[in-house]
């Protein structure tokens, strides 16, 4: 694996002329955002070396540098599941490059089932914490020192001063967002109604099939986070219907705008 970060590293460098500070992982409700970062470096993922390709439909492909509210960032244009097929190490290996290429906090968004009956589809809420339901941990295997601890803390998994910022900002652009707990689960199925009733008695208010995998390696590297769920559909007792991934894409194109606004106050904030 340390080959593989200093290779792809020396490729990076050797094409870029910021050091960004700030990564952001364009999930779901945060796509068009990138129309609104000053692009100084545009490169596709299949150009990058040990850098996996996005299957999923809506995920493009490109590892983005430039500025957005005068922060030096890096956007990813596209992430990668567990459940295309690649393990978690290659899941979160973008990860591991944006924090050697200097990052200190990380913003992620996602799209997710909503489990707690006070939340409605087109909801934002800020993750305060996860349950891991992946079948597998990205830190599973040789640790290696350089990169962070064997057995890591986890004690605060998305930074408590990240949240109160953006609960902040929220009310003063009047956008209703919730505080909740984000299981991650392995997918591609959407949760059968048995599954949605389990998950929620576990304490979860969503459920979701990112982001998980993502913070564990982040915080493993000392990276702080911060994550949004985008409700995209319901998962409480008595309002489940047939959902699709055209169906989440619509609602969360919804809160879009929003989220966004959020997102790049958030970032000018940030230091």
């Amino acid at each position: 694996m340390l080959k593989q970060i200093n290779d792809t590293i020396a490729y990076l460098e050797s094409n870029i002329t910021n050091t960004p500070e700030i990564g952001i992982i364009l999930g779901t409700g945060l796509g068009e955002l990138v129309n609104e970062i000053q692009v100084v470096h545009s490169i596709d993922y299949s150009n990058i070396p040990n850098f996996p390709v996005s299957t999923v439909e809506g995920h493009e492909g490109r590892l983005i540098f430039g500025t957005l509210n005068g922060k030096n960032i890096v956007a990813m244009q596209g992430r990668f599941h567990y459940y295309e097929g690649y393990s978690m190490k290659e899941v979160t290996f973008p990860v591991r490059i944006m924090k050697s290429l200097g990052v200190t906090h990380l913003f992620l968004s996602n799209a997710s089932g909503g489990l707690n009956p006070d939340f409605e589809i087109g909801d934002i809420m800020c993750i305060t914490d996860h349950i891991n339901l992946f079948p597998e941990n990205p830190l599973r295997g040789e640790n290696y020192a350089e990169l962070g601890p064997r057995f890591l803390d986890m004690s605060q998994p998305y930074d408590n001063s990240l949240i109160e910022h953006a609960i902040t900002l929220a009310a003063s652009n009047a956008i209703k967002v919730h505080r909740g707990i984000y299981a991650g689960v392995s997918g591609p199925t959407f949760e059968t109604p048995a599954e949605y009733r389990y998950i929620r008695s576990l304490g979860a208010d969503a459920v979701g099939m990112s982001t998980v995998p993502e913070v564990i390696v982040a915080r493993h590297m000392g990276v702080k986070t911060f994550g949004v769920s985008v409700i995209t559909d319901s998962g409480v007792p008595g309002e489940i219907v047939e959902i699709s991934h055209e169906d989440v894409q619509n609602a969360a194109a919804q809160v879009a705008p929003r989220l966004r606004i959020l997102m790049k106050q958030l970032v000018k904030q940030t230091s």
